[in-house]
């Protein structure tokens, strides 16, 4: 039973980590880059949620809308200013970029709110969920849901719609893409906007979950999540959520039954481990490129 109940645990800490994870695997390939301040996204739309219902008094929905859209427009915004006019420009140029929107968001909101950790609102029923013989927070339980829900979502979206088969195009080869009549700019904005999205729903989990937040919350979630984008293989969407799901379960076997201090070495161990023997992760895949 404990171990049904660490498994369940990990499922939840897991989904937390997938949704970002996702958020990082669609950037990577429609951009073809890493969006390092994809953290830092996670704080902001906590701290929205907490904003609009705790101060401004709004209705829980409200918040939860007023958080995705926030985080929404905060990623495009973000691509538009910071990542588009270095778009034809080294990766690495890129990579120092997004650390720089990291730490510039994160200080923003320490001067915003100061480093002292705020008290989340809980606006989910109190007790646990007793089911076959197991009790299950409404916390896990909305987690897992979230993201099997937003996976599924994403799949039918990228694979049904045409804006979906347009960001499959963009990812493919953006030049063909732009020819045939596909808007690149705008659709890399939607990539971003979509992952960003996804990143509130995360930051909003992470707050239920853990009832305080702050500024530097999002900083080793958005390392753990990347680690997990890596080991579903980046660019993938299934990947990105089961890659979350392994990361989550095998940390809390590790405060479980081995030690939390442990927890953050054996993630880390998982990343040199996959690199070591499958570099393109679970489900991604090798490519060659034609010179």
């Amino acid at each position: 039973m404990e171990f049904l109940t660490q498994m369940i645990n990990g499922l939840s800490t897991g989904g937390m980590y997938a949704l970002v994870a996702i958020g990082y695997t669609m950037v990577y390939g429609i951009a073809k880059m890493i969006n390092f301040a994809h953290g830092e996204i996670i704080m902001v739309g906590a701290y929205l949620t907490y904003v609009v219902f705790s101060v401004l008094g709004m209705p829980v929905v409200v918040a939860i809308i007023a958080s995705i859209a926030g985080c929404a427009l905060l990623g495009v915004v973000t691509e538009k200013v910071a990542y588009k006019p270095l778009r034809n420009s080294s990766s690495l140029s890129v990579l120092i970029t997004a650390i720089g929107v990291s730490y510039l968001l994160q200080n923003l909101f320490l001067i915003l709110f100061g480093s002292a950790a705020i008290t989340f609102p809980d606006f989910l029923p109190s007790g646990q969920l007793e089911l076959l013989g197991l009790s299950i927070s409404y916390v896990s339980l909305l987690s897992l849901i979230l993201t099997f829900a937003c996976t599924i979502l994403l799949l039918l979206f990228i694979n049904k719609t045409k804006l979906g088969k347009a960001m499959r195009a963009v990812s493919e080869d953006k030049g063909a893409a732009e020819l045939m009549g596909i808007n690149v700019n705008n659709t890399i904005s939607m990539t971003f906007a979509i992952g960003s999205g996804l990143g509130a729903v995360a930051g909003i989990i992470y707050g239920l979950s853990y009832s305080l937040i702050n500024p530097y919350l999002g900083a080793m979630l958005g390392i753990k999540a990347f680690i997990a984008a890596v080991l579903g293989g980046i660019g993938s969407i299934q990947g990105a959520m089961i890659g979350g799901l392994i990361i989550g379960v095998a940390e809390a076997f590790t405060v479980s039954y081995i030690s939390s201090t442990f927890s953050d070495a054996v993630v880390f161990g998982i990343l040199i481990f996959i690199l070591l023997v499958k570099p393109a992760g679970l489900f991604g895949q090798n490519v060659r490129e034609k010179v």
